[in-house]
């Protein structure tokens, strides 16, 4: 697997706080990486740092082998989905005219191409087609997550960010998003990178788990590896419900929404 994004002795500070120092990660091409840690232990810091959002104070990122730092920021993103909690819409654009705007931006001559695309990632996310015109405060909180996620793939990016993008949902809502978004992954192999405060969300998502704390990596493994074996006390905390849960008989795993494979990691 070639790199996507690499992160080399990334530092920032605020103010006379140092956040995150000496931050060395590399998230392969096609990876689905879950991030999660302590509050403020600065997660979202490192998803903004890719799309250039939040500028480091020292190191270098790379993103599909060029330095960011060295590229033309609005063609950065431009080139790079990103859905946050909430989707943060356009109020004043419909649905359709909310999932288009990268791609009219990209493809100003080619109206055909950006309709063809708003309909696929419409029935992808499971949008109803009479959904077009409506605006979004005429939509429940999970059909403008919906559009938000559109949105973010109509351009089809290689990198997909998100930042804890169903924590305004409700469970259902929320579990059924989980399942629509892992879907999307295996069908397109994009690159995600995903906040979450969610373990289990985290472990149930990812090809990969990031763990953070105090702007530190504390491990990042597999899903599995983080259960079977956490490399801190601090991930042994995070997943010790998670690990409980994985050593129960397989009937009972299927009634907590645990998938029987799990109940034989430990």
């Amino acid at each position: 697997m070639s790199k996507a994004i690499e992160f080399k002795q990334i530092k920032k500070v605020y103010g006379e706080k140092t956040v995150i120092e000496g931050f060395d990660l590399t998230v392969e091409r096609g990876e689905f990486v879950t991030v999660i840690g302590s509050s403020g232990c600065g997660k979202t810091t490192v998803l903004k740092m890719v799309n250039g959002l939040v500028i480091p104070d020292g190191g270098s990122i790379f993103v599909e082998g060029r330095d960011i730092s060295e590229m033309d920021m609005i063609s950065l993103r431009r080139n790079i989905g990103y859905a946050i909690q909430g989707s943060v819409l356009f109020p004043h654009m419909t649905v359709e005219e909310n999932i288009s705007y990268v791609p009219d931006l990209l493809n100003k001559k080619d109206k055909e191409r950006t309709k063809k695309a708003v309909e696929k990632w419409m029935g992808i996310v499971g949008l109803e087609e009479d959904m077009r015109e409506r605006y979004p405060s005429e939509l429940s909180g999970g059909q403008q997550q919906r559009v938000g996620i559109a949105r973010a793939l109509a351009a089809s990016p290689d990198i997909l960010l998100m930042d804890e993008p169903f924590g305004a949902v409700d469970e259902i809502t929320r579990g059924q998003l989980q399942t629509e978004l892992r879907q999307i992954y295996e069908k397109t192999g994009i690159t995600v990178m995903f906040v979450t405060h969610d373990i289990s969300e985290a472990l149930k998502l990812g090809t990969k788990v990031l763990v953070m704390d105090r702007g530190k990596i504390e491990q990042y493994a597999a899903p599995e590896d983080l259960l079977k074996a956490p490399s801190t006390e601090f991930v042994s905390r995070l997943v010790e419900k998670e690990r409980r849960v994985c050593t129960l008989p397989d009937e009972q795993l299927a009634d907590c929404g645990h998938s029987g494979a799990a109940g034989h990691l430990l």
